[in-house]
Parts: structure tokens; sequence; C-alpha cells
């Protein structure tokens, strides 16, 4: 098995154990073709994010105990579609980014320039 890939071509690193985040609630990015959204982007969510997710139909603050979800807080860090993502881009809503644990995948449908105006991981 090939070692999952960031958006440098380096091993992606962990977005987020708490909340447990990631398609296979594995704390990383990780996609496969099981995962149709490709849940690739490593973000660090905003107040402005949650309420756009919300307003699109996808409320990410509010916790869903059946599912094991406690709800976002602005601060958390998710494994966020990378479709969404560009979106909120387009809307002015874009959350923070953590290029080292966002997985290569995310780079067939977001542009590297556009993660990088947002990435919390430049020094």
């Amino acid at each position: 098995m090939v070692a999952a890939r960031n958006v440098f071509g380096e091993p992606l690193e962990s977005c987020s154990e708490n909340p447990m985040t990631g398609f296979f609630r594995d704390g990383c990015c990780n996609t496969s073709d099981e995962d149709v959204g490709r849940h690739t982007v490593c973000t660090r969510v905003t107040r402005e994010f949650l309420e756009f997710s919300r307003s699109r139909g996808n409320d990410l603050s509010t916790p869903r105990e059946g599912f094991g979800f406690p709800g976002l807080l602005p601060g958390d860090q998710w494994c966020l579609c990378a479709a969404r993502w560009q979106e909120a881009l387009e809307a002015g809503a874009a959350p923070h980014v953590v290029l080292r644990a966002t997985h290569a995948a995310t780079l067939e449908i977001v542009e590297f320039g556009d993660l990088k105006r947002f990435a919390v991981d430049l020094s």
C-alpha cells in the first residue's frame, strides 16, 4: 500500500483526532474511490464558514450524537470536501487550510495557489 501524500508530495499528516475527522474517521484526510465527496482538505473552521455551510444545508455546528459527531466550533480542524471548500472560496467564506494535512487529491479540484492563500502552516 502506498502512503498517502499531501499537496507538497510529502507524507500526509494528521488533521484532527479531537474531533476525530476524515472520511475513514482516522484523523487524516485520506481518500479512496468510496469517498465520492473527496473529504481531502484539512481545514481550521471559522464561524463565517460554519454559517456558510449551514446555509448550504450542511450544518457542521450541531452535535449529532447518533453519529458520534460533537459539532464543530471555530478553530476546530476538519477534513472538508474539496468541492465544498472551492464553493466557500467562491462565496468569500473559505476556512483556513492546513496544507501538510491536506491530501494531494485536492489538487484535482482546487488550485494550489488558492489553498496557499488560506494556509496556516506556511512559514
